[in-house]
């Protein structure tokens, strides 16, 4: 077995650094490019001419491929964590309650939440797949060569969308999980439907409801963000899109389960 000599090991210490330097400033300038991107799609986001055409035509598609998922997760989801929640309540003899539980599972967190997988792994994704293959095809450089901000004229308008879109599914991730939810708790579990329906504001309200939207719009917003400025700095053809919609979900689930965390600590404590 081979004996690194002192010269040896500290050649390798300082590769080993040079390594974790170099990402370092990668992860830096990363971080640095997509606040770019970000502020100059807020800068944009009200200057003239609105691209209402696109945006229409953008909320639309997100909606056509993130509707029926939505759905589809919804129903186990919420349905699953309300078994659960009353599950405890039924222990402690607090079944009449159930309707609070559902309540508190579904529209502050499991709605929301639910949002969050699909704005991420369908959105966004088809987002930075969408505008990949017009970088890889240099259609953005066409854009710009003919005085054309591709940010107003592409960017904006799927921010936009993304965000609206997620408010939207949000409303309908809580009506079918609130559904689902009297489901299990009157038809499974044995609650009577005006205990349900009465105990259901008992612990959220209206101002929770709108907590919820507002989150759901926040990450619609960053969701759509993430996946404009990953896909317009695909490269590599099309091993570099793959690449770029892989990074999109991992760096798309991170910041929103990060951003829900904080919203969520700060409308509690207020």
């Amino acid at each position: 077995m081979a004996v690194l000599s002192g010269g040896e090991r500290r050649v390798g210490r300082i590769n080993i650094v040079q390594k974790a330097s170099s990402q370092a400033k990668v992860g830096i300038t990363s971080l640095g490019d997509f606040y770019v991107t970000a502020w100059e799609t807020f800068r944009c986001m009200f200057k003239r001419p609105l691209q209402w055409r696109e945006f229409i035509h953008q909320a639309w598609f997100l909606c056509r491929i993130s509707i029926a998922p939505s759905i589809l997760m919804a129903i186990p989801f919420c349905a699953m964590i309300i078994f659960e929640i009353n599950l405890i309540l039924d222990q402690i003899g607090g079944i009449d309650l159930s309707g609070s539980g559902a309540g508190v599972g579904v529209i502050r967190e499991m709605g929301p939440m639910t949002t969050v997988l699909v704005v991420a792994g369908a959105g966004a994704t088809a987002i930075c797949a969408d505008l990949g293959s017009r970088k890889i095809r240099e259609e953005l450089d066409a854009v710009e060569v003919l005085g054309i901000d591709p940010i107003q004229r592409l960017v904006v308008p799927r921010v936009a969308a993304a965000a609206v879109v997620a408010v939207f599914l949000n409303g309908v991730v809580t009506a079918v999980g609130i559904t689902g939810g009297y489901i299990v708790s009157v038809y499974v579990q044995g609650a009577t439907p005006g205990q349900f329906v009465n105990s259901l504001s008992l612990l959220t309200g209206l101002g929770d409801f709108f907590v919820g939207e507002i989150k759901a719009g926040v990450f619609g917003l960053l969701a759509g963000l993430v996946g404009c400025h990953l896909g317009m700095r695909a490269k590599g053809g099309s091993k570099g899109v793959g690449e770029a919609v892989n990074q999109t979900v991992v760096v798309s689930f991170v910041l929103l389960f990060l951003t829900n965390s904080i919203i969520t600590t700060i409308s509690l404590q207020a």
